[in-house]
């Protein structure tokens, strides 16, 4: 005989949740109160709200909210639900269930209502500066993803069908999962099995040339019977281990860089340990940096090279391309490419909501043993997309009980460095909250200070147009700053699928503008659209500034020169957990 389904919501369960949401909606806009009377040298809290609009407000929650028990109870005579296009696109709701059936319809409806009112009651908030009114809408963000009724077993149809299908088996699996994950102090996101570095990842042959105590030079084998003159040097950063630019072979950049005649070399960082409790932003660019251009002129016998940065590396790269201004020696950069990186920071996105004193304070003593466990950072950037980067996998392997995914991206995303505890305290107060890098002598080096407008090296500066970490209107700001030529590239999609964009997977686009313009608005008003991968420009711009070339031979395999191979790539750094 077939099981019998449970009993669906009953009308008192329908009314306890909509209860529970609108008291939620009256905590978060008593939070904001609270936030407003407290805040300091801020005038008394009713010159600062407009009652008027509080109750308006109100008003028109409670008017949607009689509307949505109408279309529950006589949907013949009710006005249709009315969604926006991101509600439409919403990918936690696609599940059929959640339009066919009418509990889940209203639970659905009901959710997104009260969501949509709960961010109108944050941005009715008025005599607060704009900081304090971003991280309020932050948390009720991060609060309305929490409470979505997709993630809760008795409010979820896939979750209650599929208990009943296991017949109990998948609550039990994703109970394995959680108490897994809680042991391990980290959310799973794929297979831990699925890959294995040199096996299916990071697999492009070359070798350890240099290794010193923050990183080791990796250089790889060339790929063609002629080189360009100039090598490259890739700076990834090191919040992250450097192979989400060498994944598999077909989105390998690094592989790809190879194969278009470039001798390619890579710094891959340190993994920060107690013996690193002493390190600062100028040894990421004085002993790390420079030291690398400087080993991989030695070893090719070449004067410059060409330089990418990737995200921090890549604001580094422009402290270090201001060091060598001011020393006199800018010829040792022949180019320089920015991966979503940046250098200005008022208008940095959401991970300024994580730099203020209590957070700097918290940063601090999670540093005690002299560095920061790559976790914490693992954690605050999931919380910057907690949607797709927590609350999917709750409800997926937690509450459904599915087997994880083999997916490189996540395997990477998941495999955490550790970080320097001064360094990274430095770095979030100097440039995320004083925006010190754009101040001109505001930041030394080795007491050199450090001026962007000296820099005329030039640049080709690559933006993700939904990049959430260093978003585009953010690193257009660096073209206020060099002198030099400067080309910006705005790529489709986000911080990493916006970069690694092979050609052959005929993904996405991108978008160029050779006019003069002010704005990033103005710059993709007249913008050329292109489709596909924005890596065959980036070549060909290379190419135009040197397209000398030598054979591939000697120093320009790896262990042949004067740095003898220490070992094949990926190497052992990358490796240390």
């Amino acid at each position: 005989m077939a099981e019998t389904p449970p009993e669906p919501p009953s009308l008192e369960d329908l009314q306890h949740w909509t209860w529970v949401l609108g008291r939620a909606q009256q905590m978060m806009l008593e939070h904001g109160m609270d936030v407003l009377e407290h805040a300091p040298a801020a005038p008394p809290f009713g010159a600062l709200l407009d009652p008027t609009a509080a109750v308006r407000a109100t008003a028109n929650f409670w008017a949607d909210t009689m509307t949505l028990w109408q279309r529950f109870l006589d949907p013949e005579h009710a006005k249709p639900f009315e969604e926006t296009p991101e509600q439409a696109r919403d990918k936690r709701f696609k599940a059929k269930q959640w339009r066919e059936e009418p509990v889940f319809a209203f639970l659905r409806q009901s959710y997104l209502t009260i969501a949509d009112h709960m961010l109108k009651g944050v941005d009715a908030l008025e005599g607060i500066d704009e900081r304090q009114k971003e991280q309020i809408r932050f948390a009720t963000k991060g609060f309305i993803d929490a409470v979505s009724p997709t993630n809760f077993p008795v409010t979820n149809p896939e979750v209650i069908e599929k208990a009943i299908e296991t017949k109990g088996e998948s609550l039990l699996k994703g109970l394995n999962h959680m108490m897994a994950d809680i042991q391990k102090g980290q959310m799973t996101q794929v297979d831990p099995d699925a890959f294995e570095l040199g096996r299916n990842l990071a697999m492009t042959p070359g070798k350890v040339v240099k290794r010193t105590d923050l990183y080791e030079l990796i250089q790889y084998s060339p790929a063609t019977e002629s080189v360009y003159t100039v090598p490259l040097v890739i700076f990834p950063p090191w919040i992250n281990r450097f192979y989400i630019l060498d994944l598999t072979p077909e989105k390998s950049f690094i592989r790809w860089a190879i194969e278009q005649g470039l001798t390619v070399f890579v710094v891959s960082w340190k993994s920060a340990d107690a013996s690193m409790k002493d390190v600062v932003w100028d040894d990421y660019i004085e002993r790390g940096q420079i030291d690398a251009i400087d080993s991989v002129r030695a070893l090719l016998g070449v004067e410059a090279v060409h330089a990418i940065g990737y995200c921090v590396a890549g604001t580094t790269l422009a402290a270090t391309l201001a060091v060598l201004h001011a020393r006199g020696q800018a010829e040792k950069v022949k180019s320089a490419t920015f991966f979503t990186a940046q250098v200005d920071f008022s208008e940095a996105g959401d991970l300024t909501m994580f730099v203020d004193d209590d957070q700097l304070a918290l940063i601090q003593s999670l540093g005690g043993e002299g560095f920061l466990d790559g976790r914490y950072m693992a954690a605050t950037f999931n919380l910057l997309r907690g949607r797709d980067l927590i609350w999917n996998y709750v409800t997926n392997n937690y509450l459904m009980g599915k087997d994880y995914a083999p997916f490189d991206l996540l395997h990477w995303n998941s495999d955490v460095t550790n970080l320097p505890a001064k360094w990274h305290l430095g770095y979030l107060t100097d440039l995320y909250r004083d925006n010190k890098l754009v101040q001109a002598g505001a930041i030394r080096v080795a007491g050199t200070p450090v001026d962007l407008g000296l820099v005329k090296t030039p640049a080709y500066v690559q933006a993700g147009r939904e990049d959430h970490i260093a978003p585009a209107a953010s690193v257009w700001k660096i073209t206020h700053h060099f002198k030099g030529p400067l080309k910006f590239v705005l790529a489709g999609s986000g911080h990493i699928a916006g970069v690694v964009n092979p050609p052959a997977a005929g993904k996405y686009q991108y978008w160029t503008n050779d006019k003069k313009v002010e704005t990033l608005t103005e710059f993709f008003a007249g913008a050329k659209e292109t489709k596909g991968s924005w890596w065959p420009d980036w070549i060909e711009w290379i190419a135009a500034l040197d397209s000398e070339k030598v054979p591939a031979k000697g120093a320009r395999a790896p262990g042949k020169g004067k740095y003898k191979g220490l070992g094949d790539a990926p190497g052992t750094y990358v490796r240390t957990r």
